[in-house]
C-alpha cells in the first residue's frame, strides 16, 4: 500500500499526473514537504503516545511490580556476575 501512494507522490511531483481543481504553482509548492509532513506527523503521534504510556504506567499495578522484580532479578544476575551496582 506505501507503493502505491509513493509511486502517486513520484508521479505528481514529477508532474506525469496533475491534481484535477489545484493550482500547478500550489501544488509544486505544497506537494514536496508532504513526505516530511508525514514524517514528524508519526514521529509526534509515537511521542505522545510513549509519553501517554509513562504517565498511565502506574495505573497497571501488576505490570509495575512484574517489571520491578524483573529488574531486581537483573540486578541480583549482574551481582552474582562481579558488577557492583549502585
Amino acid at each position: 500500500m506505501s507503493t502505491f501512494f509513493a509511486s502517486l507522490w513520484a508521479l505528481v511531483f514529477f508532474q506525469v499526473f496533475s491534481i484535477p481543481g489545484l493550482d500547478e504553482a500550489a501544488v509544486m509548492q505544497i506537494w514536496p514537504v508532504i513526505p516530511w509532513w508525514l514524517l514528524v506527523t508519526f514521529g509526534s503521534y509515537s511521542l505522545w503516545s510513549l509519553g501517554w504510556g509513562l504517565f498511565t504506567f502506574r495505573d497497571c499495578p501488576e505490570a509495575y511490580h512484574e517489571l520491578m522484580h524483573e529488574i531486581s532479578q537483573a540486578k541480583e544476575d549482574l551481582r552474582t556476575r562481579g558488577l557492583v551496582l549502585d
